[in-house]
């Protein structure tokens, strides 16, 4: 039976510059890095890396990994002096600010910061599609 997600696992073209990116870029705290896998964890969620094998990696723009922030517009401010790529630029929405950005292999960051009342009615993403 399925309980929860243990992790959310991307597989990337290289693993130094993914490292960099997801530390350095969107600060996340490193967990554990070896040669073949590296986790970052952030509240109890892992985000895992894995070189993909010696193929291309397709670019698949079908999964998103979201991030809920409090500190939006900041955030943005950042990575835009950081020259990320925005698949869909910042604006606001119904549900909140909202921004999609990709990392190195091309993967959908999605980037939120709702209103609090919003936070506590609905734990789950709604309507961030990169549609």
């Amino acid at each position: 039976m399925f309980h929860k997600i243990g992790a959310v696992i991307l597989l990337v073209s290289d693993m130094k510059r993914s490292i960099k990116f997801y530390r350095d870029t969107l600060g996340m705290k490193l967990k554990e890095r070896s040669k073949d896998w590296t986790e970052f964890s952030e509240g109890g969620t892992v985000l895992a890396l894995h070189p993909a094998s010696k193929k291309k990696i397709k670019k698949n723009n079908s999964m998103l990994v979201g991030f809920n922030v409090s500190d939006f517009d900041d955030i943005i401010n950042g990575l835009k002096k950081k020259k990320v790529k925005f698949y869909k630029k910042a604006k606001v929405e119904p549900f909140g600010k909202h921004a999609i950005i990709q990392d190195p292999d091309g993967h959908l960051i999605s980037i939120v910061q709702m209103p609090q009342e919003e936070l506590s009615q609905i734990p789950y993403y709604h309507g961030f599609a990169p549609v």
